[in-house]
């Protein structure tokens, strides 16, 4: 048998038999697994009102917690399996008209041994690496969604959507809501204040029922991981197994109105780069930006935003990436509180939203929220800019036109049964001589307690302005592209797989999503068996990974062939490593590149207040600028201490040397060092440090190049925050610029202000 014989007939049987398994759920199996565990049934708690006025600061001392409804955090989920907690822990819930109240008293036999840093909001990776408990709302009791907040022993704040079907936890989102904490002798009290104007939930004066979880994450050698109800392995679904909360009437989230004007003062210098390196810098213009968001509760459920000239200026550094040696286009993450506001609305499989599209909007428009079993959101932007992508299978290109560009999207999602979804997609962009339409329906079905599958079609149709279309090698005319996408996905205790199939035409283009590479067709099969370790023992969880995949253009041809090993270990010191090898083929400018190399990351959080991350790959590479086989070592350490309750100190540093036959093509460094000091949980200084250093051998380049590219960005921030939109930020960033003839000199420098006020009615 041929060798494309041999590959067809793997992925096909692989195909075939992963069907079977994932449309007949052997349900006499699966059932008398189920049987074997005897898991007490998700509770239900009637809460009542409070007994009286509740201040929030840590204590613990009202009349209204002493008769506050009590749930006790009883369960180990991780990495013990629904054990019994090795601590003791109280949740206390009562509400009032309009708030919902939730106190914690976590007991510890050692309070010395706590783990608490002051640290900004959300700052995730730095949280939760401390003590801390959280919950979440599920508001609709739908098992669809919910809300998420966590807060540390001195008060710090984190929140977040959660949404089950994506498996999506988006930290970006923000509530305005208040919080304290306090160590005492006998471990730490957290009390907790959310006004009911944050969230949505069922409108009509009912007595509400909400899905409920408590959690608390004790770290010392493991971080251990404790619900107030069980967690079931065997099932491939969170929110299905919260315990219930109910008792809530006549609770109203008052006017729910907010107001969010913004004023920003920013001042840019440059250097003119015909006069580089010897010019100056010459004084920018004072910019005065007066802007306002306002966000209006128009039922519990239903939820409308506008702004008017909003300020979209992004206070933290983009993390640094290096760019070297890239085919694709990079993903950054939003950070703006206008998209963030009600983005899991809009998550479908492929990602057909992506709100960075939108650079710098005159005005925007929102609407979010849930009626019944149907999820609507629709926003509208004008935007100054026209950045746009230009996938291939082979690459991507792009361009910003400076042209005034109308944004839109609609989404509707409909519940179908207890856990599946069936939902609608439209987005446009329209500017002058341009347009690009989306359209498409996608799905989520529940096929067993353990088996998903998920699905997404989708039509565009595009027009270019013809001189963007000639230069970019695109069509001059209008064109029309699709998009298909399933996804089988199998998740228990003991094996996790996945089978899963994208089909994205050479002339599909998302222009409002991220979609980098078109004209492929992609089979994927993902086997993940997972062996769990005894609590104290040498492992938490071994983790074993064998992956495949194949993707062809629409003429038929491979472009690339895939094939990874792996296995994963999570054990004491709260470390983790996992190990890769993987193996490929590439088609790449109708060049045939194989290689093969070795992946992989150490981390470990061995003691409060210290991470260290190490990523590495070493062995075979392409050289996409020269488009020929190479070989390559990366390595990507990180650090991360807390020096005493104050002050952080973050490093990162990515190396890699791209070499072709012993000779060097490449060799970059790219350093970020950030440094924060903490006065207190609403104030911070923070300095960073961007450095970059690419050394190149021009002998090996097809085309001239520089032999040393530098780059140098430094920003330093003091901020002062009451809460996410009530802040004064006051900053000062520059950036400069060298090569192998030129030091390194600065080339621009930016003075910022920006304050900001929430006015909630």
């Amino acid at each position: 048998m041929k060798k494309n014989d041999w590959s067809r007939f793997f992925w096909v049987g692989s195909a075939f038999v992963l069907f079977l398994l994932g449309t007949m759920p052997l349900a006499a199996q699966e059932q008398a697994a189920a049987a074997k565990k005897d898991y007490p049934p998700a509770r239900n708690v009637v809460i009542t009102p409070a007994a009286s006025h509740i201040r929030v600061d840590g204590h613990l001392d009202e009349e209204a917690w002493q008769k506050a409804a009590v749930l006790e955090i009883l369960y180990e989920w991780t990495p013990g399996e629904n054990i019994p907690a090795p601590v003791k822990t109280e949740v206390l819930v009562t509400y009032d008209q309009a708030k919902i109240y939730i106190a914690f008293r976590c007991f510890d036999p050692e309070p010395q041994k706590i783990r608490a840093h002051l640290m900004d909001r959300d700052a995730i990776d730095t949280f939760i690496m401390d003590d801390h408990v959280s919950f979440m709302l599920d508001t609709f009791n739908d098992e669809r969604r919910a809300f998420q907040f966590r807060v540390n022993p001195l008060g710090v704040q984190a929140d977040a959507n959660f949404s089950e079907l994506e498996g999506y936890e988006d930290f970006s989102w923000d509530a305005i809501w208040a919080s304290a904490g306090k160590i005492t002798d006998f471990g730490y009290t957290v009390e907790v204040a959310i006004p009911f104007n944050q969230l949505r939930f069922a409108k009509g004066g009912m007595v509400q029922t909400w899905g409920f979880e408590a959690d608390r994450s004790w770290p010392r050698n493991v971080r251990h991981r404790m619900s107030t109800h069980v967690r079931d392995r065997d099932r491939n679904c969170i929110l299905c197994q919260f315990n219930k909360i109910s008792g809530f009437q006549s609770i109203s989230p008052g006017r729910n109105m907010e107001f969010d004007p913004t004023l920003t003062v920013q001042r840019s210098d440059a250097m003119s780069m015909d006069e580089f390196p010897g010019g100056e810098l010459q004084t920018g213009k004072v910019k005065v930006d007066p802007g306002i968001s306002a966000r209006w509760g128009v039922t519990p459920n239903l939820m409308l935003n506008a702004t008017v000239n909003p300020d979209f200026s992004q206070v933290e550094a983009d993390a640094a990436q290096l760019d070297v040696n890239t085919r694709f286009a990079l993903r950054y993450p939003e950070k703006r509180p206008f998209f963030l506001e009600g983005g899991d609305f809009f998550l479908t499989p492929l990602e057909m939203v992506f709100t960075r599209t939108v650079a710098d909007p005159f005005w925007g428009g929102k609407m979010t929220g849930k009626i019944g079993a149907n999820a609507v959101g629709v926003f509208v932007t004008q935007d100054r800019i026209n950045n746009l992508l230009f996938p291939a299978n082979q690459g991507t290109g792009t361009t910003s036109l400076d042209a005034n560009v109308w944004g839109g999207v609609f989404r509707f999602r409909r519940d179908v049964g207890r856990n599946s979804t069936i939902g609608f997609l439209y987005t446009g962009r329209v500017g002058d001589e341009y347009s690009n339409h989306v359209i498409g329906a996608d799905g989520f079905l529940r096929l067993s307690r353990s088996k998903t599958f998920s699905w997404q079609a989708l039509a565009s149709r595009t027009a270019y302005p013809e001189a963007v279309a000639v230069a970019r090698g695109q069509e001059a005319d209008p064109f029309s592209g699709y998009a298909l996408y399933g996804n089988l996905r199998h998740d228990s205790r003991n094996l996790i797989y996945a089978l899963s199939y994208e089909d994205l035409g050479s002339d599909f283009r998302a222009d409002f999503g991220f979609m980098p590479r078109v004209d492929t067709r992609r089979l994927t099969l993902n086997i993940h068996p997972v062996i769990w370790g005894k609590p104290g023992g040498w492992f938490d969880r071994l983790a074993f990974q064998v992956v495949g995949s194949r993707v062809t253009d629409h003429e038929g041809n491979q472009t690339d062939i895939q094939g990874q090993i792996g296995v994963g270990y999570n054990g004491p010191l709260q470390s983790a490593l996992q190990v890769f090898l993987l193996s490929e083929k590439i088609l790449y400018q109708g060049v045939e590149i194989e290689r093969t190399f070795n992946s992989g990351y150490l981390e470990m959080k061995p003691r409060s207040g210290l991470w260290y991350w190490l990523y590495w790959e070493a062995g075979g590479a392409i050289d996409y600028a020269n488009a020929r086989a190479a070989s390559s070592v990366l390595l990507n350490p990180s650090l991360e201490v807390a020096l005493g309750r104050h002050l952080n100190l973050n490093f990162n540093h990515i190396y890699e040397n791209l070499t072709l036959k012993g000779d060097r093509i490449y060799l970059a460094n790219l350093s970020q060092a950030r440094l924060v000091y903490n006065f207190n949980v609403r104030c911070f200084l923070r300095a960073i440090v961007q450095y970059s250093d690419v050394r190149y051998n021009p002998g090996l380049y097809n085309f001239p190049v520089e032999a040393r590219e530098k780059g140098l960005f430094t920003q330093l921030l003091f901020s002062y925050k009451i809460n996410p939109q009530t802040v004064l930020f006051l900053g000062y960033t520059d950036s400069g610029i060298g090569t192998a003839n030129i030091d390194l000199t600065r080339a621009s420098r930016t003075f910022f202000l920006k304050i900001g006020y929430a006015l909630v009615l």
